[in-house]
């Protein structure tokens, strides 16, 4: 009959379960985690649990509390100094079971136990889940004092919006620069082009003005000529007068 019994006893004395806890106690502390059977790792959890819940406190008193039951220096440094601030948040549910399997030579279930805190992939999806964000109103007030928040939202809705267009618009106006620029070489090719047709056309000018230069000097001797041949006539007709 089971008359008194309120826990497992695990077949020890008194004497021997507590030696046999304070080992593991620190082993968990020390090394974050273990391997042991579900039946010894529930009864460690009632026994760990309330000295890092006493570890929050860092005084001498504490302590020497903790040092009483672990009887190991080396852990309770560990302890107040590696397990205290990662768990100073959490209030209580310091250490997890999880259950192995059964073992091969007397098919008792085994299992690992660790410490929550020292575990990082649980860690890093519970910080990536609590990222979440609400908005609440203020409690109490009128209407109006209830319609504030809900304008202020709007607002801060609107210039977000207008952040977002003004994101979304800045490359096209980035496009549009670019295309000034590459059509500016094209402006100033067509200038240069325009500068050199007046040039061309006034070397064709010249080219057609120099002969007529040239041709003056020929015309002049006929003139001279024909000056001459009056003057002979005259000068015949005077004789035969």
């Amino acid at each position: 009959m089971r008359h008194g019994k309120k826990f497992n006893h695990l077949g020890r004395t008194k004497s021997h379960r507590e030696a046999m806890l304070s080992n593991m106690a620190c082993s968990l502390i020390q090394h974050k985690r273990i391997n042991t059977t579900l039946a010894k790792a529930k009864a460690l959890r009632g026994f760990v649990e309330p000295l890092i819940t006493k570890s929050k406190d860092d005084s001498t008193h504490s302590r020497r509390v903790v040092f009483s039951y672990l009887n190991n220096k080396y852990a309770v440094t560990e302890l107040f100094r590696e397990v205290a601030p990662k768990v100073g948040d959490r209030p209580g549910g310091y250490t997890r079971i999880i259950k192995t399997g059964n073992r091969l030579g007397d098919n008792a279930e085994m299992c690992m136990m660790e410490l929550v805190d020292f575990n990082e992939i649980y860690t890093t999806e519970k910080k990536a889940a609590t990222k979440k964000t609400r908005r609440r109103r203020r409690g109490g007030g009128s209407g109006e004092a209830q319609a504030a928040p809900a304008v202020e939202a709007t607002t801060t809705e609107s210039v977000e919006e207008t952040k977002t267009e003004a994101v979304a618009e800045a490359p096209v106006e980035e496009v549009k620069v670019e295309e000034t620029k590459a059509e500016a070489p094209k402006e100033e090719a067509k200038a240069e082009a325009k500068e050199e047709a007046p040039k061309a056309e006034a070397k064709v000018e010249e080219k057609e003005a120099a002969p007529k230069v040239e041709e003056a000097p020929k015309e002049e001797p006929k003139a001279e000529a024909k000056a001459d041949e009056e003057e002979s006539k005259d000068g015949e007709e005077a004789k035969n007068d």
